[in-house]
């Protein structure tokens, strides 16, 4: 063996074919595919970790730590000597020495029980290398075992600024939170943004929107009306969130003109079926009080008639409808006679009104028809096809005293008079608010307060969530919320005493918290001991099922503390997804399978705390 160079008391270089494998190396059976696969990702990478080993008496070495690091150098010095002449890090590389066996020992035992994934910012910094030596997603995939779809995402990652990995590799920032910079290409405002970002829980929103406040997602009803081809074809600017699969439009002017272009178009397309005018509205729904404020009357199409045939046709279909038991055929059917039930507009009708056109929040294309405006009202009036007003509007008709403004005024006058009198009964205030949100007023309302759902349960899977039952007990609403005696449903719901009034108080404001606000959201739950595990715990059905293989094996990695080549991470890896998935929920919910692969308290610790990112 020739020895190069000491590098200090315990490293060198040494001569490729004067290394061995230690039998005390825990590597001693590695498949051929895998060193093939760290053989290229060396060669295009370079050796990034030196091996460890102990001089074995006859000018050699025996590597005790890095047998696979080894077996690819092997690898590259037979199939690709050329690598070596470019690289003498392959052909002589540095290596560890251990000072005696029992250290040497240790060092195999501790390497080996170590291994752990890559913090994700070398490993961005790695995938990015590699891509700069030349080597394809597929390269870099089979190189560090991963899915290609993971190279991409990583590789969009390494794009960014060498500040934005900086943070993420101290931790400052979650790889949620840096994933959000790749929608940005300003670098300024990117570094502007990271700024606020450090040490903060930022949602993946507010990172987003601070980096591009104008951009529209394309799952905006104006995106989805007129197509993105539409937009692009006007040079509007499209970017990217490859981690969301969601596309942003960064020219909201163009997306603007865009629509109300189609709008008005799809508004004069009316005019041409006969209706008398025809007008586009941005508003995403068209309402009775939009249409009384603009002081319209309303045409309705005149009904049609089914003959005995169709009749028993169309109950028949109906009733196969509410089965599911029809087809595409049957369903058009249908769709046809409900048709001719509906009726539609004459042409004479239409020569005295008109139509609204506007979009709703789907992206579809919906029409208000039948609207007579204030100036044509006579001459439908005159047509037989509205009524005239019962109400004197003639110029000699009696005049109130008191005008609209006066009258509206004096009703606020007298509602301060009563909220003054109040202020003296707060349990009257109290009780009152109670009884509104119990919903035994139905739509009516005793205070200025609307009960705005606030989503609190998922929209998919609800398994492994429970929440207190008065979260989720419905309001107990009138069967006649307009004719209903308010005055005896209240004095019968005070009745039932202080103790009720305050707890249907506390349930149903509890269902409406909303906080919006991250440091006040936190203050929340410190005071309130908020512990999102209480309530949810992860099943295969509503999480884990809906994540990566890759990530359920680096989470079971992570959860019993195994390095990749531990034999029960080993047989966790072979496992189909679905396989994978049950048997995380079991590690979960199951005493028994905890206590077959052996988990500790702090891992049980770790897994009654274990939350999503993002979540926590």
């Amino acid at each position: 063996m020739t020895k190069h160079q000491t590098i200090d008391a315990t490293a060198g270089r040494f001569a490729l074919n004067s290394l061995s494998l230690s039998p005390m190396n825990p590597r001693q059976h590695i498949p051929e595919d895998e060193v093939a696969e760290l053989a290229e990702s060396i060669r295009t990478a370079g050796l990034i970790q030196n091996m460890a080993g102990i001089e074995d008496g006859q000018g050699g070495v025996q590597i005790v730590a890095g047998g696979r690091r080894l077996r690819a150098l092997q690898y590259l010095a037979q199939h690709y000597p050329e690598s070596g002449a470019k690289n003498p890090d392959l052909t002589h590389p540095t290596v560890k020495i251990a000072p005696d066996q029992t250290t040497a020992q240790a060092w195999a035992v501790a390497e080996n029980a170590a291994r752990r994934n890559l913090h994700p910012a070398d490993e961005i910094r790695a995938y990015g290398k590699m891509e700069q030596g030349g080597a394809t997603p597929a390269v870099i995939a089979r190189a560090f075992a991963v899915t290609e779809k993971h190279v991409y995402r990583r590789l969009a990652l390494a794009g960014l600024p060498d500040a934005v990995i900086d943070a993420l590799a101290a931790n400052e920032i979650s790889l949620s939170m840096a994933a959000c910079f790749t929608i940005s290409t300003d670098e300024a405002r990117t570094l502007e943004v990271l700024d606020e970002c450090r040490g903060r829980n930022l949602s993946d929103y507010q990172i987003k929107k601070a980096l591009k406040p104008e951009s529209i997602r394309d799952t905006d009803r104006r995106v989805i009306f007129v197509g993105l081809d539409a937009y692009k074809a006007e040079e509007g600017r499209i970017s990217g969130d490859l981690f969301a699969d969601e596309t942003l439009l960064d020219d909201p002017d163009i997306l603007d003109a865009v629509f109300t272009a189609k709008l008005d178009e799809a508004a004069q397309e009316r005019t041409a079926d006969g209706w008398k005018w025809a007008e586009a509205t941005a508003d995403p729904y068209i309402g009775y009080f939009q249409i009384e404020d603009a002081k319209m009357a309303r045409l309705y199409r005149e009904e049609g008639v089914l003959t005995p045939e169709q009749s028993e046709r169309y109950d028949e279909l109906a009733e196969l409808s509410t089965r599911d038991a029809t087809d595409e055929a049957a369903d058009a059917e249908l769709l046809e006679l409900h048709g001719i039930l509906e009726g539609t507009f004459t042409d004479e009708q239409k020569a005295h009104s008109g139509v609204i056109v506007y979009v709703d929040q789907r992206g579809e294309l919906r029409t208000t028809e039948g609207l007579v405006r204030k100036e044509d009202k006579a001459a439908a009036i005159e047509a037989g096809l509205i009524q005239p007003s019962r109400h004197t509007t003639g110029d000699d008709a009696p005049k109130s005293p008191i005008s609209a403004k006066l009258a509206d005024d004096l009703v606020r006058v007298a509602t301060g008079a009563r909220q003054d009198a109040m202020l003296c009964d707060p349990e009257l205030i109290l009780s009152l608010l109670a009884y509104q949100m119990t919903g035994k007023m139905g739509y009516r309302r005793a205070l200025g307060l609307r009960e705005d759902e606030v989503p609190n349960f998922p929209t998919t899977e609800a398994e492994g969530y429970t929440l207190d039952k008065r979260l989720t007990t419905p309001a107990d609403r009138p069967s006649d919320p307009f004719n209903s005696d308010l005055a005896k449903g209240f004095r019968a719901f005070r009745k039932r005493g202080h103790d009720h009034v305050m707890a249907e108080l506390t349930r149903h404001l509890a269902a409406l918290i909303s906080v919006g606000d991250e440091k006040l959201g936190a203050l929340v739950d410190k005071e309130a001991g908020t512990d999102i595990r209480e309530v949810w715990t992860p099943t295969a059905a509503n999480f884990f099922s809906r994540v990566g293989g890759p990530y359920l094996n680096a989470l079971w990695f992570e959860l019993l503390d195994l390095s990749e080549d531990h034999p029960t991470a080993t047989s966790f890896a072979k496992l189909k997804k679905g396989e994978k998935a049950d048997r995380l929920e079991k590690l979960f919910t199951d005493a028994e399978t905890r206590e077959a692969f052996s988990v500790t308290e702090a891992q049980a610790e770790r897994i009654a705390k274990w939350l999503p990112e993002g979540m926590a």
